[in-house]
């Protein structure tokens, strides 16, 4: 499709962008294999930033040691692709690593007012700018999160505002305003979605918030926060759980269901998104976590309750 709209001169108005499915890289061959189909699939002779997709401490090593770099220089200086990039899903310490690991043009990463120490985050996100690169932010609304009608005590915090503006702008504009990011990515689905962004973009800018106004933000972060019913801080003491639990994780999982009131996406993160051996039925009670964890979280239990509630499978 996105080639057929391409065609009659509007491939050389627009800058092309696509991703490499790192997951299906297995030998040296596929690089490209792939690349190849999605030249053809979009019907252009090159694209203008192409990045590996998802990069982890599962895919990026399996590229690296299959020769990604080399074989992206050889694909640059062909002309297949003009500038080579990563999007990242994993924790800071391998984000910094695959930064190092060569002079990228730019990296894509989550970040939202809501996730500043999550994946990448700010930390990850000053590093790389700080490194020359270009970085583009994903989910600034945070999959529509941010967005959604908001709890009493945020939509209290947003009607005290002396500034008006609608919930998304006030996202967009939080990350728009910091000089490290160079480009945002908002999805849309229908022409409304477009035409607000527009507006957004159009007074965006870095110094656009004042100090009161990014303060607030600040507050209104606490205030999601502040619904989380389990008192996780994320620390990891718990991990590894012996019998697989990913204990950090489900615990987000369900603290987003609840600071969100977004039970359906709660429950797609669990089923579809969780890896089976990694859910919360696993749990065997042996108790090394509840040991270990400085909140003194009840987490037998709370496994339990998440899974009661999120599973689509409840344990028998």
């Amino acid at each position: 499709l996105v080639g057929r709209c391409l065609q009659d001169g509007y491939r050389e108005k627009v800058k092309l962008a696509t991703k490499m499915p790192s997951w299906l890289i297995k030998e040296e061959a596929d690089f490209d294999k792939h690349l190849d189909i999605q030249l053809a699939n979009l019907q252009t002779d090159h694209i203008d930033f192409y990045l590996l997709h998802a990069l982890n401490k599962t895919y990026w090593p399996n590229l690296r040691d299959l020769g990604v770099i080399e074989w992206s220089k050889k694909a640059i200086a062909s002309g297949k692709i003009r500038y080579l990039g990563f999007s990242f899903h994993d924790e800071l310490p391998m984000f910094k690593s695959i930064v190092d690991a060569h002079d990228w043009t730019f990296c894509q990463i989550m970040y939202n007012f809501m996730d500043t120490d999550f994946q990448a985050g700010r930390e990850g996100l000053r590093y790389a700018a700080a490194k020359g690169m270009a970085v583009v932010v994903m989910e600034p609304l945070r999959g529509g999160s941010l967005t959604r009608p908001a709890p009493e005590a945020v939509a209290d915090l947003w009607a005290d505002s002396p500034t008006r503006r609608t919930q998304a702008d006030w996202a967009l504009q939080w990350v728009w305003n910091q000089p490290e990011v160079s480009l945002l990515l908002s999805g849309m689905t229908e022409m409304l979605h477009v035409e607000e962004n527009l507006r957004s973009a159009m007074k965006s800018g870095v110094g656009t918030l004042s100090a009161a106004e990014l303060d607030l933000v600040d507050r209104v972060s606490e205030a999601y926060r502040s619904l989380s019913p389990i008192p996780c801080t994320d620390c990891k003491y718990c991990m590894p759980c012996p019998s697989g639990v990913a204990i950090p994780n489900i615990f987000r999982i369900y603290n987003q269901f609840k600071m969100y009131e977004d039970e359906d996406g709660a429950k797609r993160s669990y089923n579809q998104f969780m890896k089976p051996e990694s859910r919360a039925d696993q749990c065997v009670a042996c108790g090394q976590c509840e040991r270990a964890c400085p909140q003194q979280i009840q987490i037998i239990d709370w496994l339990k309750g998440v899974h009661a509630v999120l599973s689509e499978t409840p344990a028998s």
